[in-house]
């Protein structure tokens, strides 16, 4: 089987790289290393510098002609999708649509598109959302992620390409960047080891559905193998976790000894938001097996390998 993974130097998506080559796949990766850095990229995938809205990505998908597509590449701050909602809109729905002609055109069987458990559903209405959960976005990246699930929905309909959707809640691990737009656990691994003050957005008690990157890494895996075609699954562990948990958690294991400063919330954030992957464990046989301390001190191990820098 050969695979193409958009996004393949980012964060989540070089893991799922690694995965997909360990197990005998082959791999192409797709990037323009706008957040994706060359360092993530595994030597035995090749690679293409290439935006996702180019007609450059036609040519790849003809050289390649791979059987399934990981679409990873997308626009993913919730905080710049609020401040630029059209380039949101352009990288994550006219790149996504790119790729979907060019999957079109050149005979791809399946595409795994990566959508947001948690910031598709918006302000949840119940808990654990599961994928029958009234999807409300309050965020530009949220609506742009879910349109495209309609068209992948329509392109199925229409041309009959096969899909996989995987919601992702909170993901964290190595190779996720401290500095910019990051998720909070190596925001706070990068400050604590580099002995700074820690700003904690709102009052911390905001709760998020906190999961591995190797268990996201897995789940892409296993949406390669035979069974269920063109559906929709939530990844995620079924609890929450506040801000100020996941900070504790963190000073204790590095020995961080500040207290940390609270600063406004940000807009477009949901306040409280945990998913039910109980169809994924189902249907695909996922289920996340790192548990939070373990992963939170991989993670801490990792960064100061790395200098504290991540990568």
């Amino acid at each position: 089987m050969k695979v193409l993974v958009t996004g393949g130097a980012g964060f989540i998506g070089s893991h799922v790289v690694d995965a997909y080559l360990a197990a005998g796949i082959e791999v192409a990766v797709v990037d323009n290393l706008s957040t994706g850095r060359r360092s993530n990229l595994n030597p035995g995938a090749r690679f293409y510098e290439i935006d996702i809205r180019s007609k450059a990505l036609w040519e790849v998908l003809e050289q390649e002609r791979p059987e399934v597509v990981n679409h990873h590449a997308a626009q993913m701050s919730v905080r710049n999708s609020v401040a630029d909602p059209l380039y949101d809109a352009d990288v994550n729905i006219i790149g996504s649509l790119n790729l979907l002609e060019s999957c079109r055109r050149f005979g791809v069987q399946r595409i795994v598109y990566i959508s947001s458990g948690g910031a598709v559903y918006g302000e949840p209405e119940y808990l654990p959302c599961d994928e029958a959960h009234p999807v409300n976005p309050i965020c530009p990246y949220g609506v742009s992620k879910h349109v495209v699930e309609h068209y992948l929905f329509q392109w199925r309909a229409t041309y009959g390409l096969q899909y996989q959707v995987l919601r992702y809640p909170n993901v964290y691990g190595p190779r996720q960047d401290p500095h910019g737009e990051a998720g909070v656990v190596a925001i706070f691994i990068g400050q604590m080891l580099a002995d700074e003050a820690v700003v904690i957005n709102g009052d911390g008690e905001q709760q998020r559905d906190f999961v591995f990157v190797g268990d996201c890494a897995r789940a892409n895996l296993l949406a390669l193998e035979p069974g269920p075609e063109s559906a929709i699954f939530n990844l995620g562990s079924g609890h929450g976790t506040n801000v100020n948990e996941i900070f504790a958690s963190v000073a204790g294991i590095i020995g961080y000894r500040r207290p940390p400063k609270h600063g406004p919330p940000k807009r477009g954030e949901t306040s409280r938001i945990y998913l039910s992957a109980e169809k994924a464990r189902q249907q695909l046989g996922w289920s996340p097996q790192v548990e939070l301390q373990q992963g939170l001190a991989q993670t801490v191990e990792y960064f100061r390998a790395q200098g504290g820098a991540g990568g």
